[in-house]
């Protein structure tokens, strides 16, 4: 089992549209896949149609959290939405299932979790661990923020990926977001060591769109260090609007360009993850002049 956490530190970026999509594109592989949902707004699971109810908040990941903090075990499988259905008519497909968030049992698993200090960071990554014989991939989205829950994110995962977009602000943020996953493998006694994979460009035009702000971003993830993927994902109506469906537009739009933007991006994903870092392709940093509008 592998586990990829996405993260930025600043928020609509577009890292639960990337986790949804990145999930459902390893699915539609033929991958058994897990999304996590860490952020307490519960995104990620809106975005696959599951909305958490008063009563049924004992299936919270934030309730889980709690629960495991306090040293009280849990039947983990029990809580976890089957999502498979949305890929059924997919050949090939393999599974989708959902550790959903609430937001009131999530808040009270940060205070807990900021109460236990560094000792609880390798918490999810324990539970997840738990459930290692049952996927083969686990996608995690995180709050836009560096605090306990985020850093209990980056700590889960085998690898990092973060999401920028062509705005100045989020390559600071991706920046700082690369140097704090870093701290992790100290933190934790080396229990956890998450790899940093690169930084996904979200929210793209086309080259004959292009402004000198995204030029600027662009060339900023190249020379910030942050080994940038050479697919990006366009900027596309049919995303956004995808979110409110409860189907990702990897599944609602396959054969059209946000199905195949994803596509691909899971495939440069998986390759980084199977070469050492010295053969990865990088995002090119020189940019044709005649492209800036």
């Amino acid at each position: 089992m592998q586990v990829i956490t996405v993260a930025n530190q600043k928020g609509g970026v577009g890292k639960t549209t990337t986790t949804i999509n990145l999930g459902a594109s390893l699915a539609l592989a033929g991958m058994r896949v897990l999304v996590v949902d860490l952020e307490p707004q519960a995104q990620a699971g809106t975005a696959l149609g599951v909305n958490i109810t008063q009563g049924e908040n004992s299936r919270s990941l934030g309730w889980a959290l709690q629960a495991y903090v306090q040293g009280i075990g849990i039947d983990l499988p029990k809580i976890i939405y089957d999502r498979s259905g949305l890929v059924e008519d997919f050949e090939g497909a393999g599974s989708l299932h959902l550790l959903a968030s609430e937001e009131s049992t999530m808040s009270r698993a940060q205070d807990l979790l900021v109460g236990a200090g560094f000792a609880a960071t390798p918490i999810l990554r324990r539970m997840l661990h738990t459930l290692r014989d049952s996927y083969d991939f686990v996608v995690v989205d995180t709050p836009p923020a560096i605090s306990s829950l985020a850093a209990v994110g980056w700590a889960a995962g085998d690898w990092v990926v973060t999401v920028c977009y062509p705005e100045y602000a989020t390559v600071r943020g991706a920046v700082t977001l690369a140097g704090s996953v870093r701290f992790v493998t100290k933190n934790t006694d080396g229990e956890c060591d998450p790899q940093y994979l690169g930084a996904i460009l979200n929210k793209s035009n086309p080259p004959s769109k292009w402004k000198q702000q995204e030029i600027d971003v662009r060339e900023g993830m190249v020379t910030s260090g942050l080994l940038p993927f050479v697919r990006d994902i366009r900027q596309d109506d049919r995303i956004s609007r995808s979110y409110g469906t409860g189907i990702p537009a990897v599944l609602a739009h396959a054969n059209q360009p946000p199905g195949q933007g994803y596509a691909a991006l899971m495939d440069e994903l998986l390759t980084r993850m199977s070469q050492p870092r010295a053969y990865w392709e990088i995002a090119p940093l020189l940019i044709e002049e005649d492209s800036v509008v």
